[in-house]
């Protein structure tokens, strides 16, 4: 949050101005002090955290001139104006022009205090209120959606920027945590079909003998249980997106009849004979390649080639490691928002130790860390084995620092393999057996890092 604590402080008498400047800042303001109104129109901006004190008689630039010129600039940005006895007319009429507030001279050190902590106060309230305009209309820009800056994650913008509208069926491929259902919802809501509903549905998450009905919908009857007539996800998608999750887990019997609606853009519920036109856009999404899938006789080629009429290919965190920072700041903000925490800092080596992990469930996983860093039970940041400073106690001999650095290292391994010892054996590529030894040398309990099994004999 930007903190306003600046004083322009114009005024052409260098007595006078030392003297209100030091009443300032033994106040704990910065003041920035101007002897020409001119020199106080360079400071001026939309963003300046802070207010004006100006004397009304001046060379040049008078100071109701200077007001009329900041009003230009910015009419919220408050200016206190500073008049002799025989120009309180003169000030009134300022005021009525839009400044804050006059004080009569010679000013008193605890009026002019309190006039400009007034003034800093609305001037906070009304930088504040202009941040959170910016935040809000920022949320429905791609750039808020989509995290990163690399050259892969500007491309996947691009590309969802120009596929939006072209209202076509989307096969979106990536492995889990990389955002799949975010890039489908971008897809959606930067579309024209953005008016109606974008419906989302798990393939993988339901048993085959409901998927059908969850799809299709059902009259009443039309089974055991079927009380009564159900709308279908693809129904209640009409004139929206339908995002179908982990594509490939869908049977093979449903795929034909999806094959069917996406070729003609009807459906007909379970247990009726009525053809209901539907008005959708299907974006699909899969972890695996459908077209070995296809080949194995494990997915329909032919509802392949009707979905891949385009297809996003989603990265992996770990091969944009450059984004993981701001990502990752961006998580922990969101995250003390919502568990109403103070946002923590973050260190430099703690930003490369993030950089430096393999991020197996991508983006996700990655959310998870900062909302675990948020809390305070991040083992990976705020764990001694795996986050201690590189740094070594000077007075540690190299035997101890070399113990310290391999210590480091694996705990870095093991914090990446949730504590199994041979998946950290394996990307530190040395025998389970020597990293179990040197794991009891250094000292380091496995189940510090989420193992708790008991390990087979060596």
């Amino acid at each position: 949050m930007i903190q306003c604590n600046s004083v322009i402080l114009v005024e052409d008498e260098i007595d006078v101005r030392e003297a209100a400047q030091l009443t300032l800042e033994l106040e704990g303001f910065q003041v920035i002090p101007c002897s020409r109104a001119q020199q106080a129109l360079q400071l001026i901006n939309l963003d300046f955290a802070g207010v004006v004190v100006t004397d009304v008689k001046m060379p040049g630039i008078n100071g109701i001139q200077l007001l009329q010129k900041i009003s230009e600039i910015d009419d919220e940005l408050p200016v206190i104006v500073v008049t002799g006895h025989g120009d309180i007319a003169m000030a009134v009429q300022a005021v009525r022009i839009g400044a804050y507030n006059f004080i009569e001279k010679p000013v008193a050190p605890e009026q002019l205090i309190s006039e400009v902590s007034r003034a800093l106060q609305t001037r906070q309230l009304v930088i504040e209120n202009r941040d959170l305009k910016r935040q809000l209309s920022k949320q429905h820009s791609i750039d808020s959606k989509i995290l990163g800056t690399s050259a892969v994650i500007n491309q996947l913008k691009a590309s969802i920027k120009n596929l939006a509208d072209a209202d076509v069926d989307i096969l979106i491929h990536g492995e889990t945590g990389t955002g799949k259902e975010l890039v489908a919802s971008c897809l959606h809501q930067f579309s024209k079909r953005n008016g109606a509903e974008f419906v989302a549905l798990n393939c993988g998450a339901l048993p085959e003998s409901v998927i059908e009905s969850e799809l299709f919908g059902h009259e009443a009857g039309a089974f055991t249980g079927a009380n009564k007539q159900r709308i279908g996800k693809i129904e209640y998608a009409d004139g929206g997106t339908l995002f179908l999750d982990e594509l490939e887990s869908m049977p093979m019997q449903l795929q034909i009849k999806l094959l069917r609606v996406l070729q003609e853009r009807k459906l007909e519920r379970l247990g009726g004979n009525n053809s209901i036109k539907v008005d959708i856009r299907v974006i699909a999404a899969t972890k695996c390649d459908l077209l070995e899938a296809a080949n194995a006789g494990l997915f329909r080629e032919d509802l392949y080639y009707r979905l891949n009429v385009a297809t996003l290919n989603l990265p992996a965190l770990r091969e944009r490691a450059a984004d993981i920072p701001l990502s990752f700041k961006t998580f922990v903000l969101q995250a003390a928002q919502r568990f109403s925490r103070v946002e923590p800092s973050l260190n430099a080596e703690q930003i490369q130790l993030l950089c430096q992990q393999h991020w197996r469930g991508n983006v996700r996983e990655l959310q998870h860390e900062a909302d675990r860093f948020v809390l305070g039970i991040s083992a990976l940041l705020t764990n001694s084995v795996a986050s201690s400073p590189m740094p070594v106690n000077p007075t540690d001999n190299l035997p101890q620092q070399l113990a310290s650095f391999e210590k480091r290292l694996i705990g870095n391994a093991l914090q990446q393999t949730s504590g199994k010892i041979q998946e950290a054996a394996d990307l530190l590529k040395i025998p389970r057996k020597k990293l179990y030894l040197r794991m009891l040398k250094l000292e380091i309990d496995k189940t510090s890092f989420g193992d708790n099994t008991t390990e087979p004999p060596l």
